[in-house]
């Protein structure tokens, strides 16, 4: 499963979408946030919001592939990064709330994949180029990031007042905010732009996938309060995975 345009991504993420709600699969929650933002990305085209609009469709299209083809050779069970495999493995986890499942997907594709596009877009040019249409992308990550808490106050209403009411719980959100993803991915890219040995960026990517497959821990494992909390939440979110699906692909 690949995509050669930014429709392309589209549709095969509605795939995915519909192979979820279809198998009942918690993978469905990413992949319909996933469409949301690459919805968000194609209608900024032409509006002079990017500074190089083909540029950065490309940058999408090589972005969403990584993704793609993680799906995909995880379905055939062929070897995939570290952050990954281990993000689909916890698809299977019914003790998860339905935010975690997203901050995992988040963390594997944002922290990992998006500093290997951008570096892959920019090769033979310079990479600080890119830069503040990569903070772009980030931005309309970061803008939707307020949508989804909204839908998933539909699943559980008293989530929005429950995230707020305990520090400990915004701190663990904080931790994987846009913001911070954004900036480690895009030091990430700098440091894979400033080699050319295909050998030595193997190297860098792996260790990489390492740290990211590592920080993964921290969204399944919390403390006693937190994990209290999320067990709250997992009782009280209403609806089958599909409709939690369809919560989240709200307006898409």
């Amino acid at each position: 499963m690949t995509a050669n345009t930014i429709d392309e991504v589209i549709d095969n993420l509605d795939k995915i979408i519909e192979t979820s709600r279809q198998e009942n699969s918690a993978l469905g929650y990413f992949a319909a946030i996933y469409q949301r933002v690459t919805i968000m990305i194609k209608e900024k085209l032409g509006q002079n919001f990017f500074d190089d609009d083909e540029r950065m469709e490309k940058l999408d299209i090589i972005f969403a592939n990584r993704y793609l083809s993680a799906y995909t050779d995880f379905s055939q069970q062929n070897d995939i990064t570290k952050s990954w495999e281990f993000t689909f493995t916890q698809s299977n986890q019914k003790k998860l709330i339905v935010l975690q499942h997203l901050l995992l997907g988040m963390n594997a594709h944002i922290n990992l994949d998006l500093g290997i596009a951008a570096d892959e877009i920019s090769v033979g040019h310079n990479i600080d180029n890119l830069k503040d249409d990569f903070n772009r992308i980030n931005t309309i990550l970061s803008d939707l990031v307020d949508e989804v808490q909204e839908n998933l106050a539909t699943i559980w209403p008293k989530l929005l007042c429950i995230l707020k009411f305990f520090k400990k719980v915004d701190n663990f959100l904080i931790d994987f905010s846009m913001a911070v993803a954004r900036d480690e991915a895009w030091q990430f890219a700098k440091s894979l732009s400033s080699v050319d040995d295909r050998s030595t960026k193997k190297l860098i990517i792996e260790d990489r996938d390492e740290t990211i497959r590592k920080m993964a821990n921290t969204i399944i494992a919390q403390g006693a309060v937190v994990r209290f909390l999320f067990f709250i939440i997992r009782m009280s979110e209403r609806g089958s995975i599909s409709d939690k699906i369809d919560a989240l692909r709200k307006n898409s």
